[in-house]
């Protein structure tokens, strides 16, 4: 493996990735992330407000792996507490004229489909329809499978400049790998 990690890192950097991060995601985590990105994308003269933009889809992104990760892991806290952790993974890259934002974790087979026609339905619509159904599904408040409005998709369709592209890779009957990717 060790021989590998500078193929690896090759290969990250054909596929324009600067940032990547596999493993537990917590909100402590967003906060360095936060840094890191916003260091790296200034520092590669990109304006403010695109390093705010690119470090909100990273935020959605990681929620979502927080709020609905299957796979888990339990870690101690700085105080020695257990606390159940989520896994995942993020990638940030640039390619062309953009950056992205690419997000993976295992989610439950019986949640692939409604999941699947959600995205479907939001690639299909326009900024002008985004914006609209945003507001409908706030006035709704959360669902009852939601951890919160259930507008983090939205949202994010909302601030991309591509319909958001995902996958799933069934794992197993009871498992499936779902994969996003936000363009800013």
């Amino acid at each position: 493996m060790v021989g590998k990690l500078y193929d690896f890192r090759q290969e990250l950097g054909r596929q324009g990735i600067f940032f990547c991060f596999s493993g537990p995601v917590s909100q402590d985590l967003l906060v360095e992330f936060g840094d890191i990105l916003k260091q790296k994308i200034l520092h590669g003269e990109s304006s403010n407000s695109i390093a705010l933009r690119v470090f909100s889809m990273v935020v959605e992104q990681a929620q979502n792996i927080i709020h609905y990760s299957a796979e888990k892991c339990v870690k101690n806290d700085s105080e020695g507490e257990e606390r159940e952790l989520s896994i995942g993974i993020i990638a940030v890259g640039y390619e062309g004229e953009h950056y992205f934002v690419v997000s993976g974790n295992m989610i439950e087979e019986e949640n692939v489909e409604g999941l699947r026609n959600r995205l479907a339905k939001l690639q299909k619509m326009d900024k002008n329809e985004l914006k609209k159904h945003y507001k409908e599904e706030r006035k709704k408040g959360p669902a009852i499978t939601s951890k919160g409005a259930g507008l983090g998709f939205i949202d994010m369709a909302k601030k991309a400049s591509k319909p958001i592209e995902f996958d799933f890779k069934k794992i197993d009957d009871k498992f499936s790998f779902f994969s996003s990717r936000t363009v800013i």
